[in-house]
C-alpha cells in the first residue's frame, strides 16, 4: 500500500545565495536533525535538504524553529513536541512514521536530545522498526570545548547541575575526581551561584565560561574557577545568555591525593592500619608518617 504525504503539493525545496534548490524526499524513517546554536548561518547543507524534503518537522517551539526555516524559505509543516506535551504528541508521530512518514526533529538549538527532549521519540521509533538518521552539526558542548583552551582528549559531559546549591554541591562532589574536561551547561541567572560552588568544591582548577557563542556578543572568558567566581558575582550584566562552562580536569597534587586515598582504602580492606600504610608508603615513595595519618584519618583513627 502506498502513503503519500498529505503535504505533497508544496514545494519540496529550500532558499540559498538567492536560489531555490529542490530538495528530494527522503526514504522513510526518523531524522535527527542538528540546527544552529545562535548564527543562522551554521546549518549544513544536508540539514537543509531534510528539512525541506521531510513530511513534518517535530520542534521545541514552533515560533523559533520557524525563524530558521523563513531564513532559507522552507515550507515544511511544524509540530511542537516539548516535554509538556510528549505523551500526547508521540503516539501521533509513531502513527505517521508508521504510514511511511519522513519526520525530522529539531531542538530549539544545537544538536537534538543532547540536555533536550526527545530521546523517548527515538527509542520508541527504533522499537517500532524504524530507521534513525543523525543529521550532524552545530553543538554547542563541542564549540565550548574547542575554544575553551582546555585539553580535549577526554571530556564528560554533564549538562545542567540541579539548581539548589546543596544538591549542586553533592553533585560537584561526586565529578571531583573524573580525571577529564567537565562540559556544563547554565543559565545566566544561576551562573554566580553555580561558579562559587565550583570554586569551594573543585578549588582553583583552569576553567573557562562561553557565553552567546556563534551569537553578536559570543564571550569565552578564561581563568581559574576562582577567578571567574570573583568576576560573575560582580559581573551581572554579563550573567546572561546560554552558557557552557568548561572545567579542567583535578590538578596533578588533586589526583595525587586522591590515588593515595584509594589505595590505603584498598590495603586497609585486608590490612591493619600500620601495615596498609607502609605497604601504600612502599609502593608511592612517600613519608610513612604522611601516609599513616592519613590512613588513621580515612579508618576514623582506629588503628
Amino acid at each position: 500500500m502506498s502513503h503519500s504525504p498529505p503535504d505533497s503539493g508544496r514545494a519540496r525545496a529550500f532558499h540559498l545565495a538567492g536560489s531555490s534548490v529542490p530538495a528530494a524526499r527522503p526514504q522513510p524513517g526518523l531524522y535527527i536533525v542538528a540546527t544552529p546554536i545562535g548564527n543562522l548561518g551554521d546549518i549544513t547543507l544536508r540539514a537543509l535538504e531534510t528539512l525541506a524534503g521531510a513530511d513534518l518537522i517535530a520542534c521545541e517551539d514552533t515560533r523559533i524553529t520557524r525563524r530558521l526555516l523563513d531564513r532559507y524559505g522552507i515550507e515544511t509543516p511544524l509540530v511542537a513536541y516539548h516535554d509538556h506535551n510528549a505523551e500526547h504528541t508521540r503516539p501521533r508521530l509513531m502513527e505517521r512514521l508508521a504510514a511511511g512518514g519522513v519526520l525530522a526533529q529539531v531542538s530549539d538549538a544545537g544538536t537534538p536530545l543532547v540536555s533536550d527532549p526527545g530521546y523517548k521519540l527515538v527509542e520508541a521509533a527504533l522499537a517500532a522498526g524504524h530507521r534513525v538518521i543523525p543529521i550532524p552539526g552545530a553543538s554547542a558542548s563541542l564549540a565550548a570545548l574547542v575554544a575553551a583552551g582546555l585539553p580535549t582528549d577526554r571530556f564528560f559531559f554533564e549538562g545542567f547541575l540541579p539548581a539548589r546549591s546543596g544538591a549542586r554541591r553533592t553533585r560537584i562532589s561526586e565529578l571531583k575526581t573524573l580525571p577529564a574536561t567537565l562540559i556544563i551547561y547554565e543559565t545566566g541567572p544561576r551562573l554566580d551561584e553555580s561558579l562559587a560552588d565550583l570554586a569551594e568544591v573543585l578549588g582553583p582548577r583552569p576553567a573557562a565560561v562561553c557565553r552567546e557563542l556563534t551569537k553578536a556578543f559570543e564571550e569565552v572568558r578564561r581563568g581559574t574557577l576562582t577567578e571567574l567566581a570573583g568576576h560573575y558575582a560582580q559581573a551581572e550584566a554579563e550573567n546572561r545568555g546560554e552558557i557552557v562552562l568548561v572545567i579542567g580536569a583535578p590538578l596533578e597534587e588533586e589526583a595525587r591525593e586522591e590515588d593515595i586515598d584509594a589505595a590505603l582504602r584498598r590495603a586497609l580492606a585486608t590490612l591493619s592500619v600500620k601495615d596498609a600504610a607502609a605497604a601504600v608508603a612502599t609502593a608511592t615513595g612517600l613519608p610513612r608518617r604522611a601516609v599513616y595519618a592519613r590512613a588513621l584519618a580515612l579508618q576514623g583513627g582506629d588503628d
